[in-house]
């Protein structure tokens, strides 16, 4: 075995690791997931791992614990579950926290999101045409132009 694949064997079982811990991540966000225990795991200190998890990443696994939680969060609120539930759902334990870190994230509260979304939804039940931009479908002869509703009325 030349030096080169020697030293890159490490390299990689680490590389693994660091994969394995996202992929953990992905699977049981909604559980209360002890980031040490995947430190040890990968054989890393724990500063060492969050410092090379950044690195591949660019995040720390508690930053993309939280990312994994909220993009789901916004699933779960586009289907219309409560607010209240989309916190228990995806693993927060409390709904402040999930709120302030929603907003931080989305640009607005859950709640808030939850209520464009079915307004969203009502919209494209009630008259599906009004999202279709004029020109695609004018272009297209669906229908004429003037049956087109717009956003200003």
């Amino acid at each position: 075995m030349d030096q080169e694949q020697h030293y890159s064997y490490p390299r990689l079982y680490f590389y693994r690791r660091i994969v394995q811990a996202k992929l953990f991540i992905d699977q049981h966000y909604t559980e209360n997931i002890e980031l040490y225990g995947m430190a040890d795991e990968a054989h890393y200190s724990r500063f060492h791992f969050i410092r090379k998890f950044k690195e591949v990443y660019q995040r720390t696994p508690h930053q993309y614990l939280i990312f994994v939680r909220i993009e789901n969060a916004m699933k779960l609120l586009s289907s219309g579950m409560s607010v209240a539930a989309v916190c228990e759902a995806v693993g927060f334990e409390e709904l402040s926290s999930f709120s302030r870190l929603f907003k931080r994230r989305v640009g607005i509260n859950p709640s808030v999101y939850l209520s464009r979304q079915q307004a969203l939804l009502k919209q494209k039940s009630e008259s599906p045409l009004t999202l279709v931009p004029h020109c695609f479908a004018y272009q297209y002869g669906w229908v004429k132009k003037e049956q087109f509703q717009t956003n200003e009325q």
